[in-house]
């Protein structure tokens, strides 16, 4: 090809510190990318002539390379193509290589930035899926529950979050989760059946993944499968446990850049009234292009404008959030402003419900904290201005502030059926599909004009009693507790009354919020 080529902003990738380059990839080895689009995600069905256009020519340039493009979204604005290694290394001036990696084994890999040509600059912002490292990780712990050594069964939850009346009739709740894992059908009907429940149609939805159905199927892929798979199954139980009368896609992604936008797209096209997210990394981690995190952001944007509440768990690491740096960290995705960041909580021995940490303050062992704190990267929205929480770190910017909110993620833990056996689990990523659900029951509960909104920033509005915010009136306040420091950081932000960086505004009260948001 002659065409000039311009480079793609955002696109660098640094190279991956415990991966070594042992070939170059085959030229002829199939890769599918998605290419994404300008422009925001419209939240009406008028798509602009502009989009169309860029599409189209976007198509007609990739197919110029050599590339076969499987399919156009209009919403929001991508575009997939398929074709070899050698055609998208010409089209996208890399070199793409094989990486030995000490916890993924061999994948396909880039590093540098990447260039697009010429007469798409200022129309595509973005090409994912040329590399195949992961950027996600899973935000996952361990009584006074009726369930298996105390764990809360679905029926303690509901009674714990005063759950409106309902099954979820009429909803739908999206849950997202990231190879390598299984997905075990037998397990949720046994779950089902012993919690007396009626068993929900549960869609498994591969995007780039179709999980095996077995425990000796799921063996084969990796030593993380079987973990990987019993998260999954939670995630799954919970929502079906309160929500036995929804409908609940459940979307298989790769850990890539490529599977978090397949990701947001198919849940923009399929308008869950929640979607469940327990994975992230730190917002910060250089494996993550700027370019990725902003696609991402945006799409968020599109679905949070949509009436999508997406429900992400801040992370099971306390104030570390995985990076060893001895700074504060918080969790990619769970600092945009258009999702709902859910924190957590446990049951002390007194019988009280407090902010998460078990020694060390991060996941070790039976360890683990709620994530939270002050983003680098996002600035506080309008909507938090009156949130008092300064960074720990130094010099740093007035950031978005996370947890919104918290559930339980520590002891006495859920009541669950994995492999066909009791086994009790939790985290922050238990959490996050228990607002899902509490979220698809409030909705159902409430008239006609105040279904499918974006919560978030309904619960800092006053709008409460005495014009105090609605997040204080529809949650109970977590006020005790252990701080969420980890070793690094070594401190934590603080547990107090109102609001803080650790429970956000609390725990649920699920009556309180159909009432509240009736209101609003």
């Amino acid at each position: 090809m002659t065409e000039q080529h311009v480079v793609l902003e955002g696109s660098k990738r640094p190279a991956m510190a415990d991966a070594t380059r042992v070939a170059d990839a085959n030229a002829q080895a199939p890769v599918s990318v998605t290419v994404t689009l300008r422009g925001k995600v419209v939240t009406d069905d008028r798509i602009p002539d502009e989009r169309r256009e860029d599409a189209e020519k976007t198509k007609a340039v990739l197919e110029r390379y050599g590339l076969t493009v499987d399919e156009v979204r209009l919403q929001p604005g991508s575009v997939v193509a398929t074709g070899p290694v050698s055609a998208m290394n010409a089209a996208f001036q890399t070199d793409l290589g094989i990486y030995r990696t000490a916890g993924q084994g061999e994948l396909r890999g880039r590093e540098g930035e990447l260039k697009i040509p010429s007469e798409l600059k200022g129309i595509v912002t973005g090409v994912f899926g040329l590399d195949e490292r992961r950027v996600a990780r899973r935000a996952a712990a361990q009584g006074t529950g009726t369930g298996f050594q105390g764990s809360f069964s679905p029926a303690d939850l509901e009674r714990h979050y005063n759950f409106p009346e309902g099954q979820g009739d009429g909803q739908k709740i999206g849950i997202a989760e990231f190879f390598p894992c299984g997905y075990f059908d037998d397990d949720l009907r046994v779950f089902c059946d012993g919690h007396n429940l009626s068993t929900p149609q549960v869609d498994v939805v591969p995007l780039g993944f179709d999980p095996p159905r077995s425990p000796q199927a799921a063996q084969q892929l990796s030593s993380d499968a079987e973990d990987n798979t019993l998260e999954v199954m939670m995630d799954v139980e919970i929502v079906a446990g309160l929500c036995p009368a929804a409908r609940i896609p459940v979307y298989f992604v790769p850990w890539t850049q490529k599977g978090w936008i397949d990701l947001i797209d198919q849940a923009i096209a399929d308008r869950p009234v929640a979607l469940s997210i327990s994975y992230g990394l730190p917002e910060e981690d250089p494996h993550l292009a700027p370019a990725a995190r902003d696609e991402v952001y945006k799409r968020l944007e599109g679905a949070a404008g949509l009436g999508i509440t997406v429900c992400v768990s801040s992370g099971d690491d306390g104030a570390g959030a995985q990076n060893p740096d001895g700074a504060a960290h918080v969790s990619f995705p769970s600092t945009s402003e258009f999702v709902l960041c859910v924190g957590g909580t446990m049951i002390d021995s007194a019988g009280r419900e407090v902010s998460w940490w078990e020694a060390p303050g991060r996941r070790s062992g039976d360890g683990g904290a709620s994530g939270g704190g002050v983003s680098a990267i996002v600035q506080r929205p309008q909507w938090q201005q009156n949130i008092q929480v300064d960074s720990l770190n130094q010099d740093a910017i007035e950031g978005r502030v996370v947890p919104d909110v918290a559930a339980l993620a520590g002891s006495p833990g859920y009541d669950l059926t994995f492999e066909g056996r009791p086994q009790p689990s939790g985290g922050t990523s238990a959490a996050t599909p228990l607002w899902a659900a509490l979220i698809a029951r409030v909705d159902a509960a409430l008239s006609a004009g105040k279904r499918q909104r974006f919560l978030t920033p309904l619960l800092y509005k006053g709008n409460g009693a005495n014009g105090q915010p609605l997040g204080q009136a529809v949650c109970r306040d977590i006020s005790a507790g252990h701080d969420n420091r980890s070793n690094p950081p070594a401190v934590g932000y603080p547990v107090k009354a109102g609001y803080d960086a650790v429970t956000g505004w609390g725990v649920p009260d699920g009556a309180a919020l159909v009432k509240g948001l009736q209101s609003v």
